[in-house]
């Protein structure tokens, strides 16, 4: 299969603290990885490093073969990847429609002038859609409940059409009917050409998405395989189920 991510020997420190150390990592095109880890474990920091809020150390980060490691987070999103945040920030006062419009207007089409407007809305349309949100089109994002909040983050996301999705614990604090929802999108976006990095605690849901499963503690992969081998692999029972 086709190297999409490849992360080679990375390290990052924070002071004397050692977050992340000789990391190897690649992700395949149209991959569904899952990424676990007990909390510490390094899983935020290899995210934040792959889409650029914060630098490596040592090692290297390279997106469809070009070395991306010196790229700000910006200039990885044009490249191609985008990343959800744990607590979803849209702008509140704004409707649903219009979060997903700005990012669309200016970021993806470069518009500043407004020209264009009405394919930008029929986009935007199309992307609520897809995350079953066509019924809060017009809803302030204040008033939106909390699944309907990490759909909008999803679709803000997905709006910037990237190649690799990286999702920070987009079910987390979610009802199980809530959580199939989001797992159902995600397989959706998947099968439509998207690559995708789930980063979970909730293992029943990383099981059902993952085609493969990588374990970190303690800043290091600890084990990286098919779920059900990696589940059953002692180290990580001791490190991430205690037991």
């Amino acid at each position: 299969m086709t190297t999409l991510l490849r992360v080679e020997t990375l390290t990052k420190r924070f002071g004397g603290f050692t977050a992340l150390s000789d990391v190897n990592l690649n992700v395949a095109k149209g991959e569904r990885l899952g990424l676990i880890g007990p909390n510490g474990s390094g899983k935020t920091t290899l995210i934040n490093c792959i889409s650029g809020v914060v630098q490596i150390d040592q090692g290297a980060i390279a997106f469809e073969n070009r070395d991306i490691s010196a790229l700000a987070a910006y200039k990885r999103a044009k490249k191609g990847i985008a990343r959800t945040f744990q607590i979803p920030r849209p702008f509140h006062s704004m409707s649903v429609i219009e979060n997903l419009m700005v990012p669309l207007e200016y970021i993806v089409h470069g518009l500043v002038d407004g020209s264009n407007r009405n394919a930008v809305h029929a986009e935007a349309s199309e992307l609520l859609h897809r995350m079953r949100l066509s019924d809060r089109t017009n809803a302030p994002a204040g008033q939106l409940s909390q699944v309907e909040l990490r759909k909008l983050e999803l679709a803000r996301a997905v709006a910037a059409r990237p190649r690799l999705l990286i999702c920070d614990e987009a079910m987390a604090g979610l009802a199980t009917k809530e959580v199939h929802e989001i797992l159902d999108i995600l397989m959706e976006l998947n099968a439509s050409g998207i690559t995708i990095i789930m980063v979970e605690h909730i293992l029943q849901a990383v099981m059902r998405f993952s085609q493969r499963i990588v374990c970190l503690t303690a800043g290091r992969i600890i084990s990286d395989g098919a779920p059900v081998d990696v589940m059953a692999n002692p180290e990580v029972r001791r490190a991430y189920l205690g037991s």
